[in-house]
């Protein structure tokens, strides 16, 4: 008899569904056909976790430990095809449901980590891998600039912000959903901002300042 479905579990399952989407977007864009569709959303989707998960040495990883999200990969992957038939999608979409799989694997990602009995600083890292290490790779195959290194984006800061705010709301004696609810609002809030009014942090441009000197 299978035991009910946690929160940290749901959120897996939903960050997992949420980026096997942004990984069909993003092919789409390519012209890939249905079976790279397929490869680039089950590497977004699995890729952040499956490395959070080597480098706590949890074993099975957790797409191998329980298959379901393997097909919520497949079921999300499938949807977005048939969308896609009748509509097209802006990149905004894309982004869009990047920032959303960023925010739920970010926070499940840091929540796994403390569990593991890891402090702070380890848990911001892991939680930040966690939630931007699919989307690099997604983008690494499909021959993009990832998100995480284009030119001042708002992408890794946001996860890092989130889980910050995590951590300091359960300090403060917040209970851990409730902070980890707060947490990912908080990571889709900054990476909305960033989308939707182009915000970018600061560059350093040595070049510029050689040329000009």
């Amino acid at each position: 008899m299978n035991l009910p479905i946690t929160p940290l579990q749901l959120m897996d399952f939903l960050g997992v569904a949420v980026f096997a989407v942004s990984g069909v977007l993003a092919a789409g864009r390519k012209h890939l056909d249905w079976f790279g569709v397929l490869v680039i959303a089950t590497v977004t989707a699995i890729g952040g976790g499956t490395l959070r998960d080597l480098l706590l040495d949890r074993h099975p990883v957790f797409w191998m430990a329980d298959t379901g999200y393997l097909w919520a990969i497949f079921a999300a992957t499938m949807l977005t095809l048939f969308v896609v038939r009748f509509r097209e999608i802006p990149l905004r979409a894309l982004l869009i449901a990047d920032a959303l799989g960023l925010a739920l694997f970010a926070i499940s990602g840091a929540r796994i980590a403390e569990a593991a009995g890891h402090g702070g600083v380890v848990v911001v890292i892991l939680g930040t891998m966690t939630g931007v290490a699919g989307g690099v790779l997604r983008d690494m195959l499909i021959a993009e600039i990832p998100l995480l290194l284009r030119d001042g984006e708002i992408y890794a800061t946001a996860a890092l912000f989130g889980i910050v705010v995590y951590l300091l709301l359960q300090a403060a004696g917040i209970d851990r959903l409730t902070a980890g609810h707060a947490g990912m609002v908080a990571i889709v809030a900054v990476r909305f901002t960033a989308i939707f009014f182009n915000l970018r942090m600061p560059a350093l441009r040595l070049g510029e300042q050689q040329k000009r000197g």
